[in-house]
């Protein structure tokens, strides 16, 4: 299994590569305020939104990651309260009366 998946990189990476160098051709980027980069090759402008996509996306990602970490921590505190009630039941301060637990029926 593990050879599999090191030939599914490698048959991605290459794939990704002769990608790459039939891209190369010069583009012209412009920006807001006509500010305008000339001859930049096409790869480096795909890479560029490439990358910020993917750190958008795990920002994105991270907030719900944080929300199910906190929300798990908060279950493992009630999970160990609950099993401390379970190893360690409170006593009543004073005697039981049979009469307040179940009144007796008359005869």
């Amino acid at each position: 299994m593990r050879y599999l998946v090191w030939i599914l990189r490698l048959a991605i990476f290459v794939i990704v590569l002769l990608f790459a160098l039939k891209n190369t051709a010069p583009v012209d980027v412009g920006f807001f305020a006509d500010q305008t980069f000339h001859q930049v090759p096409l790869i480096v402008v795909m890479l560029i939104a490439f990358v910020l996509g993917v750190a958008f996306g795990l920002l994105i990602a991270a907030t719900a990651v944080l929300r199910k970490r906190r929300e798990a921590a908060r279950l493992r505190r009630e999970l160990a309260r609950a099993q401390e009630a379970l190893e360690h039941p409170q006593t009543p301060a004073g005697p039981i009366i049979p009469e307040t637990v179940a009144p007796l029926a008359p005869l």
